[in-house]
């Protein structure tokens, strides 16, 4: 059957629906109201089912929306028939060979759920697999943290860093006094949409200095000093994205007197625990510092770049309380807000974390693959900072070699950027941002040739 006909045929069923509805209308009702003045009547009906079949959608009026900023990179790359692309956007690790990598202990772990038997789908608890839960806590704060032992936190398992960061700024905006969080400058491109949505104010303070390519710390205490008292403070836990700019741990000592002597609520992102510096403890310092003043926070949890499990979409969120009783009543609080959100999360990779955490052969395995990966990254620096010096190319490029983590903030501005994925198919973010995981000694040569031809033509 043609189209014209498959609208006939709709047409037809649709009359003869209305047709009855019409029939049933006239003998029910006592009310004369004409059809077409009436879209609740059974002709309005019939006029706006129509308008679907004969016109054009409903939805026309839509605009098209752009490309996310960040995976917009890879649907460039994507169409780019090049041999010679390299996709250095995305913050997803990449082995020597340019591949994903699933980590051994994280398929031993998969394999374990495999076999067991008595696993079954069942939904989780609004708050999510109780030993994931227990688990992420300890990892973040410590197993000896004071917090953990006097039950004042309230953890709950959510949709990897992004839904934690989500639920946490709904909690805050149904229950904390102040609606203003303070975001660094630069930070995530998802931060301020994922916190204004939830119903907060996004408001910034300074963070990266480009003359220095390092920390402007003086900005940034000069900013939240003059921040309103009780202001919710955003701070990346470690590999701050995208600068990979990370405070000496006196400097956040300097940043948690500061946020505790105004009554700042700190909200810490955690996405790289132990995949900045290979160990799990030295990445988890600033906040561990903020915990063991009594003070209250939050904490966003991912396991999508230490783990590997991306598109697991594994994550936690827990608020620090004062006391055991007021932690409870946030956790009633928060299950409230997953409930008509997503209801509960997903089990399977929320087991595969709790399977390692829990095991500790397996949790050593996991520390040695999670350096190797960290590894591989601080040599991928040196090596782009090797080839760069050997060319001789202008400017100072010892910041790739400081900053920390998955990104190096290259200084490289937008032209210059264009130019390269032009000229040399690098693909990258518009505001110089590139992901060290992603870059291959292999590549290496071809991506300093780029900046060397970039900061010397453009």
């Amino acid at each position: 059957m043609d189209g014209a006909n498959v609208r006939e045929s709709s047409e037809r069923r649709l009359s003869t629906l209305v047709r009855h509805l019409s029939d049933h209308y006239s003998s029910s009702s006592s009310v004369s109201c004409p059809a077409s003045q009436s879209e609740s009547s059974p002709g309005g009906i019939f006029t706006a089912a129509m308008a679907g079949f004969g016109g054009g959608s409903v939805f026309a009026s839509v605009a098209q929306a752009p490309e996310d900023p960040i995976l917009g990179v890879t649907v460039a790359y994507n169409k780019d028939p090049s041999p010679n692309k390299v996709n250095l956007g995305v913050g997803a690790y990449r082995t020597e060979e340019g591949k994903p990598l699933v980590l051994n202990v994280v398929r031993k772990a998969e394999q374990m759920l495999v076999n067991d038997p008595s696993r079954v789908k069942e939904y989780l608890p609004i708050t999510g697999l109780a030993d994931f839960n227990k688990l992420s806590a300890k990892l973040i704060f410590g197993s000896d943290s004071p917090a953990i032992q006097e039950n004042r936190v309230a953890t709950v398992q959510c949709l990897s860093g992004t839904g934690s960061l989500r639920v946490g700024g709904e909690f805050l905006a149904r229950h904390y006094h102040e609606r203003s969080i303070y975001i660094p400058v630069p930070t995530w491109g998802n931060h301020p949409k994922v916190f204004t949505l939830a119903g907060l104010t996004a408001k910034s303070y300074r963070y990266y200095d480009p003359a220095t390519r390092g920390l402007d710390m003086q900005g940034l205490i000069e900013d939240l000093g003059g921040a309103p008292n009780g202001s919710i403070v955003l701070l990346h836990a470690c590999a701050h994205n995208p600068t990979g700019v990370d405070p000496t741990a006196q400097q956040w000592e300097q940043i948690r007197q500061l946020i505790r002597s105004k009554n700042l609520l700190p909200f810490f992102d955690s996405a790289y625990q132990g995949f900045a510096s290979g160990n799990l403890d030295k990445d988890a310092l600033s906040v561990r510092m903020f915990v063991a003043d009594g003070g209250e926070l939050l904490m966003a949890q991912s396991y999508a770049k230490n783990m590997g499990l991306y598109g697991e979409r594994v994550g936690a969120l827990s608020i620090v309380c004062r006391s055991a009783d007021v932690a409870k009543k946030v956790e009633s609080q928060l299950k409230l807000v997953i409930r008509p959100m997503y209801s509960n999360p997903p089990i399977h990779g929320a087991s595969i974390v709790a399977t390692i955490l829990k095991n500790p052969e397996m949790y050593h395995e996991w520390t040695l693959e999670l350096k190797a990966m960290a590894d591989r990254i601080i040599t991928m620096r040196q090596e782009l900072f090797n080839a760069l010096q050997t060319r001789g190319t202008p400017g100072e490029w010892s910041h790739i070699i400081k900053q920390i983590g998955m990104f190096t903030f290259t200084g490289l501005n937008k032209e210059q950027v264009a130019f390269m994925t032009r000229e040399y198919h690098i693909y990258m973010t518009s505001d110089g941002r590139i992901s060290m995981a992603g870059l291959r000694s292999s590549t290496v040569p071809q991506l300093a040739d780029a900046i060397h031809a970039a900061v010397t033509t453009m």
